[in-house]
């Protein structure tokens, strides 16, 4: 398993990002991926997505690919999200571990 950051610069909340960051980091996650080959990708986050792909997407497996890979959505594990538990946050991380 492989981790990186979609967008390489340090902030407290996600929407102190622009798309056009988001939009960079995806294409530089692309390019990783085609080179690395991972079974999937788990973004962490649902802000990033989002803003680079699909501004309607939800938590779970989503219909669009980096790199050709298939991709899960997971909340963001920030101490801000309070929607979520550690619980629910490993839950998610199994199921993309898992893969598809």
């Amino acid at each position: 398993m492989g981790m990186t950051d979609m967008v390489k610069r340090a902030t407290r909340r996600a929407d102190e990002l622009d798309k056009s960051e988001y939009l960079a980091g995806f294409e530089r996650l692309g390019k990783l991926a085609e080179w690395l080959e991972p079974k999937t990708i788990c973004m962490v986050g649902l802000a990033g997505w989002r803003a680079a792909v699909n501004r309607k997407a939800q938590r779970g497996w989503q219909p669009e690919t980096v790199g050709g890979r298939p991709v899960y959505l997971m909340p963001s594990t920030s101490g801000l999200n309070a929607h979520d538990t550690v619980d629910t946050l490993a839950e998610h991380l199994s199921v993309a571990a898992a893969g598809r």
